[in-house]
């Protein structure tokens, strides 16, 4: 057996004061509403989940996980009469907060997630200069608050905890069935499963390792809700400890193992191209002379005042599974030229169909806006996802690999889109026919090639793969995500297809490699 730390038992002791603070807590008022979903038991243990290929990490062995105490430890054994203590007294409070995370851990820190950056999908208003304020990383709760969660800042935090959480958990996976450490309410039948039951090993503790991530990783993408995402984990791992699921050694362990993945991937964001992504005023005009210079009328910033192009060098930051020349090669070709007789068609039809909308037409507008203050495209696509994966059953580990890979493709789609949309510089149909009435807030940032149509296709590729069921309604989800941009006047057509053809295409990337990552 191997000697624990002094570290290791100190933080058995913060879980077990942790559980016991909380037990008398009102954890619940707290919460956020979220949405409702079933408590989920796994269907497989995904015993072999330590095996599947990693992403990010060399391999489930990179970060070390100590082999725990036996269960005739006296040490272990005190963790469960403190489990059968806190049992005895349970409150309303923490029966309700057991309920909500029976619907399994993965799906609700997702839902966190998406609550938590639809909040901060704030664009700064103006100075009185006209200007515009930058958030600040460094004083995230100064005016503009950081960040603005754009759908391209969006797509990033989504995927980062997505593929952490995936990556955590597979090494956690690997470690379980190392050690084979039973659950409390096994090693003790007088403990009581208050979550649903499965054979999966304790240590470390699948929930605990999921709250290690999300507070690091939440935590650094969107510093002004700490409060909240502390609350959560907190609350994730006391949940875990009455509920017999988990001792307090085997959420400590939980703990340190996700914290530690966190950390790996806090250092790849810190270099992945992000900081430079807003580029400066030099920039921004050398992007309108290139599109002049090519014959072209380049885009313009159609807000009052003219607002700072959204993130024009986002289509150089990192991508999960794809190269950047892969994203060069998969650049779509020009859009048709500003003075062509097919921009003026095109110009034409937008307006033509913004003049005589129907009433469906106008309500698929506004499901797909993902404007302002909404979880944005992105996010869109992992609510789509949500309802599928909790029906499947799947385990904690099989949850995260549909979210790790659906968002790295968006992602992905998210940096090639940005891509294409900078190197064109192409400008909205409203610009060239101020006539024309848009139908939702208009996008700062070039037209060509839809972002809608590429997040969504992109989603729709990886979601039609995982679970082939339900590929027709993907599809259609995705035809009418796309043409809810040219309904709403915001895009042309030739934007709509081709933005779909090219999210496909990055979409591809994700779905070959879930072809061979172990899983199936």
């Amino acid at each position: 057996m191997t000697r624990k730390t002094p570290l290791f038992r100190a933080s058995i002791s913060a879980a077990i004061f942790l559980a016991l603070a909380l037990s008398t807590s009102s954890c619940s008022k707290d919460i956020p509403s979220s949405e409702p979903l079933p408590t989920v038991t796994p269907a497989n243990t995904d015993a072999n989940a330590g095996s599947w290929k990693m992403i990010v990490l060399s391999g489930p062995t990179q970060i070390p996980v100590t082999a725990p105490a036996p269960v005739s430890d006296p040490g272990y054994q005190s963790e469960l009469a403190s489990i059968k203590a806190a049992q005895a007294s349970l409150t309303d409070a923490q029966k309700t907060a057991i309920t909500y995370w029976s619907s399994g851990g993965v799906l609700r820190w997702n839902q966190i997630m998406r609550e938590i950056a639809a909040r901060s999908d704030l664009p700064p208003s103006p100075n009185p200069d006209g200007s515009y304020p930058v958030p600040n990383p460094a004083n995230p709760f100064a005016n503009p608050q950081y960040p603005f969660s754009n759908p391209p800042y969006a797509a990033r935090a989504y995927s980062y905890v997505s593929v952490a959480q995936f990556e955590a958990l597979k090494a956690a996976w690997y470690y379980k069935y190392l050690y084979n450490r039973p659950s409390p309410f096994k090693a003790d039948t007088s403990i009581k499963a208050l979550l649903p039951t499965s054979d999966i090993p304790s240590y470390p503790s699948e929930d605990a390792v999921e709250a290690g991530v999300n507070v690091a990783l939440l935590t650094l993408l969107f510093p002004t809700s700490v409060d909240e995402i502390n609350a959560k984990a907190a609350e994730q791992q006391q949940v875990a400890l009455i509920s017999g699921r988990a001792s307090a050694s085997d959420i400590a362990a939980g703990v340190a193992l996700g914290k530690a993945v966190a950390a790996v991937f806090a250092a790849r964001a810190a270099s992945d191209g992000m900081k430079a992504a807003g580029g400066n005023a030099a920039l921004w005009q050398s992007l309108a002379d290139n599109a002049t210079a090519r014959g072209e009328i380049p885009w313009i910033s159609q807000d009052g005042p003219p607002r700072p192009p959204m993130l024009p060098v986002f289509g150089k930051v990192k991508v999960w599974m794809m190269t950047p020349n892969d994203i060069v090669n998969e650049r779509p070709g020009p859009p048709p030229s500003t003075s062509s007789p097919q921009m003026q068609t095109e110009t034409a039809e937008v307006k033509s169909i913004v003049n005589s909308l129907t009433r469906d037409q106008q309500a698929t507008v506004y499901k797909w806006a993902d404007g302002v203050s909404t979880v944005t495209p992105p996010g869109h696509w992992d609510a789509i996802a949500e309802p599928y994966i909790s029906a499947a059953s799947f385990s904690e580990v099989r949850a995260s690999r549909v979210f790790a890979l659906l968002n790295m493709a968006l992602h992905d789609a998210a940096v090639g889109c940005w891509d294409a949309k900078y190197f064109y510089f192409n400008p909205r149909p409203s610009q060239l026919d101020p006539s024309i009435k848009t139908q939702t807030g208009l996008p700062n940032f070039p037209s060509y090639v839809s972002g809608h149509s590429d997040f969504s296709a992109a989603g729709s590729d990886v979601l039609s793969y995982l679970f082939p069921d339900g590929a027709t309604y993907f599809q259609a989800q995705m035809q009418e995500a796309a043409m809810s941009r040219l309904y709403a006047g915001i895009h042309y057509r030739s934007d709509i297809e081709v933005g779909m053809d090219h999210g496909k295409r990055i979409g591809d990337y994700t779905v070959r490699f879930a072809k061979t990552d172990g899983a199936n």
